[in-house]
């Protein structure tokens, strides 16, 4: 299912990208590139094996730059904040580097997808035993903006994480343990032109 899920995404994104390329010879509108910073803070829901299914709040700090109203390229750090049970819990926090397409649906109002690379790093708990693992997922997402002016907008916007966490060995009466961890982030966030 997260496979079709993120299928779907990234050929939402392919058509959004052939579509902005498409308009992007329409329309002379260089006022929209440069580099732009933001943050975003909203409800996490957490969806893995085992114990590992929670409900939190992330929040995520992100910098882009806009080749014109349509196309940027896209960086961010997200804290997803601790998940899980007693027995089995886990902190996650990443970065993330993609490509974000806008399609302008009025003067000030636009949607927009994304994707990309996702790079984590969970401390986790596992019966009493601590330890860390490093990982790479994607991440696609969809999400609507507000131009409040020429610098500021607000928007809001749902993102899939596909995060796999791969234990090698966590203690040594356990064996290859994997555990498998989707995290779908719905926030509300600010962005800022330069």
């Amino acid at each position: 299912m997260k496979n079709r899920s993120l299928i779907a995404a990234t050929c939402s994104l392919a058509l959004l990208s052939s579509a902005a390329l498409a308009q992007s010879t329409a329309y002379d509108n260089d006022d929209d590139s440069g580099l732009y910073l933001g943050a975003s803070y909203g409800y996490l829901k957490v969806d893995g094996d085992d114990d590992f299914d929670d409900d939190k709040d992330a929040y995520q700090l992100f910098v882009g730059y806009g080749f014109n109203e349509f196309i940027a390229i896209e960086g961010s750090y997200i804290d997803f904040g601790d998940y899980g049970s007693d027995l089995a819990n886990a902190d996650t926090d990443g970065y993330t580097l993609g490509l974000k397409v806008s399609l302008p649906i009025t003067e000030k109002v636009y949607v927009f997808a994304k994707g990309g690379q996702l790079w984590a790093d969970t401390d986790y708990n596992l019966l009493g035993v601590e330890s860390s693992s490093d990982d790479e997922g994607l991440f696609a997402g969809l999400g609507i903006g507000y131009k409040i002016n020429k610098d500021w907008a607000i928007k809001l916007d749902y993102t899939l994480y596909d995060n796999d966490l791969d234990i090698d060995q966590a203690v040594d009466d356990i064996d290859d343990a994997n555990f498998s961890t989707d995290l779908k982030h719905a926030a509300v966030g600010f962005e800022y032109k330069f």
